[in-house]
């Protein structure tokens, strides 16, 4: 794996490594349009790099972006919550809610994902704190 880092902080992103296998033709598509497109971002912060290259890697593709980010999550992209789409925060926190066991659980990719977030110092109960919209019924007299 590729790691990059900071001098202040721990390793906080891992970049994906390709698929060996011809099997894996769409990881292997996703891989090189994700690494391709993140050379040309004209942004220096490398979380917005991530989540711009995720959401033209999708965008290219016809599929979503927690689809995509879910790919690269199981090649080995381990970055902060910043560098995700919504989307797939959501299933993330969905999915980490649940037991191993559960339909719906985490996978190993997951668990090792949120790991590296809890050691780089994302906020341990992000997954918690979500905005429930509220309804509001207009009642005229």
């Amino acid at each position: 794996m590729i790691r990059h880092t900071s001098t202040n902080q721990p390793e906080s992103i891992v970049l994906p490594i390709a698929p060996e296998t011809e099997r894996e033709a769409m990881d292997r598509a996703v891989y090189s349009r994700f690494i391709g497109h993140m050379q040309h971002v004209p942004n220096g912060r490398r979380e917005i790099k991530i989540l711009s290259s995720i959401q033209f890697t999708a965008d290219m593709m016809g599929h979503s972006d927690a689809h995509i980010a879910k790919i690269l999550v199981d090649m080995g992209l381990r970055a902060p919550r910043m560098a995700f789409p919504v989307d797939f925060l959501e299933f993330a926190d969905a999915s980490l809610m649940r037991s191993g066991w559960e339909v719906g659980g985490p996978t190993a990719a997951l668990l090792d994902l949120k790991a590296h977030w809890d050691g780089i110092g994302e906020d341990k109960f992000a997954g918690f704190k979500r905005r429930f919209w509220l309804l509001e019924d207009c009642v005229r007299a």
